[in-house]
C-alpha cells in the first residue's frame, strides 16, 4: 500500500501493451528456443500453462494431447485433454479430465502424474534432436501413447532471442508488468502412436506441431478473440504453415485504455524439411495494415454472420498470410504464402469438428476461472480441412519455388471468442 501511495502516478494516455510482434527487427524475428523455454513453470497468482501436442494420421484424422495447469483458482489444478477427430467418419473422441498428483519432472521438461507421463529426452546432432513420450489413460476405456520427434532441421523458435524472447507484456511498465502471454513452438515434428478405445487399437503416424503457452494473467484480461492455424504436408519434403494471433480486450493499447483490440500474429514456415522462415506482425487500432511488406504474418475473417447458436459473428471464408526473409543461410531471399480456407456458414459449416462451449464443455477449467468471466460466453470453433497452401520462396528450398508452387495438405485452425 505504501509503496503505491509514494510510487510517480501513471499517464492514463501511456501505453499499456508491448507486444512481441514489435519488438524485434524483422532479421531478429527468430529465437531459437533455450531448454529452459519449455521447462515447465508452475507459476502461481494467476496463470494457465498448457503444453499441447497437435498430430495429422495418414487418413487425415487429426490427434490433440494437452496438458492444463491453471493457477487461477483457489489451488492450483492439471487437466489433460486429448481429442481426436476423424474426418472421414465424422467421429469425434473428446476427453478432459482432472488429474492427481502432477509433477514436473527433474528437468522440468518432462511431466507425470497418476493418469499420465511426458517424458522429454534431448540428443544433440542426431537426425531427431529432441522428443517426447506420451501415455495418458482416460479412463478404462481410453489410452493415448504418442512418440513425437524432432528434425534437427527444424529447430524450435519464439519471437526473438534471450529471457525475454516470446513475452507480449501488459501494464504501462514493461519491466513490471501487470500480466504476460507467450509462445514456444516445434512448427514440424513427425509422430507415431496408438490409440486404445473400447479394447480396439489403432495405430497412427504423421506430422503434427508442439506449442508451450502461458497466460500470466486473468484469462479473460487477455484477449477478446483468438486466430490459430495449423497446416501439416509431407509433399515436398514436408511444409507445414502455423499461426497464432491474439486480439487484445480494449483496456490495452498504444494509448491506454480504451485504445485496445491490438491483433498480434507470429507464425512461421516450415519448407522443403527446414524451418524457412518466422513472421510477426501488429495491428494497432486506427492505423493502416501495409499491403505489402517485408513481413507479414496475419488471419483476416470474411463473410461474417450471426451464429444463433453461440452469439458471435463467425466467418464463412477465413484467408491466413505469411512473408518473411529466409532464415535457411544457404537459401537466401523471401518467402510468402497463402492459404484460404471455407467453413460455411451458420447451420451450413465445412469441416466443422465442434463448437467448444468453454464454460460447459471443460468444468475443470470452468471451476478455475468462472469467478474472473462473468458475463463473458467464450466459444472455440474447431475446424479441419484438407486445403492447399500456396507459397514461392528461393529455388534453393524446392526447386521450381521462385515461380510458386500449390501444397496440398490438411488445416487445423481454431477461431475462438471470448467477448
Amino acid at each position: 500500500m505504501f509503496s503505491s501511495f509514494w510510487s510517480a502516478p501513471v499517464d492514463p494516455t501511456a501505453q499499456n501493451f508491448f507486444p512481441v510482434s514489435s519488438r524485434y527487427a524483422d532479421s531478429d524475428l527468430l529465437g531459437p528456443l533455450e531448454p529452459k523455454d519449455t521447462e515447465w513453470t508452475c507459476a502461481g497468482g494467476f496463470a494457465v500453462e498448457t503444453q499441447t501436442f497437435y498430430c495429422f494420421t495418414e487418413n487425415g484424422t487429426s490427434v490433440m494431447v494437452q496438458v492444463i495447469y491453471s493457477s487461477v483458482g483457489l489451488w492450483p489444478t492439471t487437466q489433460l485433454v486429448t481429442r481426436i477427430y476423424d474426418p472421414n467418419n465424422k467421429e469425434t473422441i473428446w476427453r478432459s479430465i482432472n488429474v492427481t498428483n502432477f509433477y514436473p519432472g527433474e528437468d522440468k521438461r518432462s511431466s507425470k502424474s497418476d493418469q499420465f507421463t511426458v517424458s522429454h529426452k534431448s540428443t544433440p546432432g542426431a537426425e531427431f534432436e529432441e522428443s517426447y513420450t506420451i501415455f495418458g489413460r482416460f479412463g478404462d476405456d481410453l489410452q493415448v501413447s504418442v512418440d513425437i520427434n524432432r528434425p534437427a532441421a527444424i529447430p524450435g523458435f519464439k519471437i526473438g532471442k534471450g529471457p525475454k524472447g516470446g513475452f507480449s507484456y501488459f501494464g504501462p511498465d514493461i519491466e513490471r508488468p501487470e500480466g504476460y502471454v507467450v509462445h514456444r513452438f516445434w512448427p514440424r515434428f513427425q509422430s507415431s502412436g496408438i490409440i486404445v478405445n473400447d479394447g480396439q487399437a489403432t495405430s497412427f503416424a504423421g506430422p503434427g506441431m508442439f506449442v508451450h503457452a502461458i497466460q500470466g494473467m486473468r484469462p479473460n484480461l487477455v484477449a477478446a478473440s483468438w486466430n490459430f492455424a495449423h497446416f501439416q504436408s509431407d509433399e515436398h519434403g514436408g511444409v507445414s504453415a502455423i499461426q497464432m494471433e491474439l486480439t487484445t480486450i480494449d483496456a490495452y493499447g498504444k494509448k491506454g485504455a480504451g485504445s485496445g483490440k491490438v491483433v498480434v500474429n507470429v507464425g512461421s514456415l516450415v519448407v522443403g524439411g527446414k524451418l524457412a522462415a518466422v513472421t510477426a506482425e501488429t495491428k494497432w487500432p486506427g492505423e493502416p495494415v501495409p499491403d505489402k511488406s517485408s513481413v507479414l504474418s496475419q488471419a483476416v475473417h470474411y463473410d461474417k454472420s450471426l451464429d444463433d447458436f453461440t452469439g458471435y459473428d463467425v466467418p464463412s471464408t477465413i484467408s491466413f498470410r505469411w512473408t518473411g526473409p529466409s532464415v535457411v543461410p544457404e537459401a537466401e531471399g523471401s518467402l510468402s504464402a497463402d492459404l484460404l480456407v471455407q467453413v460455411g456458414k451458420p447451420g451450413e459449416e465445412i469441416g466443422l469438428i465442434e463448437k467448444v462451449d468453454v464454460m460447459a464443455e471443460i468444468p475443470g477449467f470452468v471451476k478455475a476461472v468462472v469467478s474472473y468471466v462473468a458475463g463473458t460466453k467464450p466459444y472455440i470453433y474447431q475446424w479441419l480441412n484438407p486445403t492447399t497452401l500456396k507459397i514461392t520462396g528461393p529455388d534453393a528450398l524446392v526447386p521450381g519455388l521462385s515461380s510458386g508452387l500449390e501444397v496440398n495438405g490438411h488445416l487445423y485452425n481454431e477461431a475462438t471468442f471470448i467477448s
